[in-house]
């Protein structure tokens, strides 16, 4: 059995959905189903089991039965609100819940695999680069990329980062992000400002190295986040932190324009203030270092932009928010 925590969540289901394509069922699903359309995202998929979150450590602690079944932790479960400011309610969602799963899977020599972020990157100025040797350097820029990091800190200092797998996403869109509400991916939010409004809006910059529009993110495709995740799975001997991206730097100009190409649009951007709020916290470059993932055997291509904007709104959001299981 795989457990997989996050199953209801965006990159949790999708997993899912990819395992059920190999033929994977056998799967203990865990979340916290809360007032938000993600149950949606359980459309069409084949799991064994479901647990609630806080029902699960107990589960695992006190049924010996429940534990021999076990293969692994997927641990994708956590509160992923860049904007979140209760820091005391991030450390415990994020970091002490993420210790203890791996010091359960530590205790019964089980593969854990859990979500880091590319928040813990904070301003890029310490680069991004997924070697161990720069983990103290990095200072996130919000509690969420802190409550990230703390724990690749923690994994650091016991020594566990020689047995587990922790993941830095960068910027993953596609299918089943439709409940995340503020944070779902621009792609997303775009495909609704161009289909209500025919224009799109994006941030001014407020930096003169950078033009409108010019601030670049790596985007990468739910798909390849996915198939990169089970890489991990597939290949227990490899352990240490990853990223998980394109390794491509792509403009919002650039994206805004994949999403107007694939609606068959001619493109019209509108660039507005940036909130005074978020302008010390915004990253205006992120490109992950994937030279490391490379190194470790994942050979795959990545779907480049154009593309992966065109399937996620031609199969899935043209058709009606379409789930990856339906």
């Amino acid at each position: 059995m795989i457990i997989v925590t996050g199953a209801a969540g965006f990159i949790g289901s999708a997993l899912i959905w990819e395992l059920n394509n190999r033929g994977v069922q056998d799967i203990l699903a865990v979340d916290w189903l809360d007032t938000t359309s993600k149950w949606k995202n359980f459309y069409g998929l084949r799991f064994s089991e479901y647990v609630d979150r806080d029902d699960f450590l107990k589960l695992i602690e006190h049924s010996d039965k429940k534990c021999s079944r076990v293969e692994g932790v997927i641990h994708l479960g956590a509160c992923s609100s860049t904007t979140e400011a209760d820091a005391r309610f991030l450390m415990n969602n994020n970091y002490e819940y993420t210790r203890k799963l791996a010091m359960w899977c530590q205790a019964h020599n089980k593969r854990f695999i859990y979500a880091s972020s590319a928040a813990t990157y904070g301003s890029g100025a310490q680069g991004f680069s997924d070697y161990h040797a720069v983990l103290q350097k990095l200072r996130p820029l919000n509690a969420y990329g802190y409550s990230k990091h703390a724990f690749d800190l923690w994994a650091l200092q016991e020594g566990l980062l020689k047995s587990i797998v922790g993941l830095k996403y960068f910027n993953v869109f596609g299918p089943n992000e439709y409940h995340k509400q503020d944070m779902r991916s621009m792609a997303l939010k775009a495909f609704y400002q161009i289909r209500d409004q025919k224009k799109i809006q994006l941030f001014k910059s407020h930096r003169p190295e950078y033009h409108d529009g010019q601030q670049q993110r790596d985007f990468v495709y739910v798909k390849d986040a996915v198939r990169m995740t089970l890489f991990f799975w597939d290949n227990k001997e490899i352990c240490g932190i990853y990223n998980i991206a394109s390794g491509v730097a792509s403009t919002w100009n650039a994206l805004a324009g994949a999403v107007f190409s694939a609606l068959k649009q001619k493109p019209y951007i509108e660039y507005i203030d940036m909130p005074p709020t978020i302008r010390d916290q915004y990253q205006y470059y992120t490109c992950a270092d994937i030279s490391k993932l490379r190194a470790a055997g994942y050979a795959s291509p990545v779907t480049v932009l154009d593309a992966a904007v065109s399937d996620y709104v031609s199969a899935y959001l043209v058709p009606g928010e379409r789930h990856l299981g339906e």
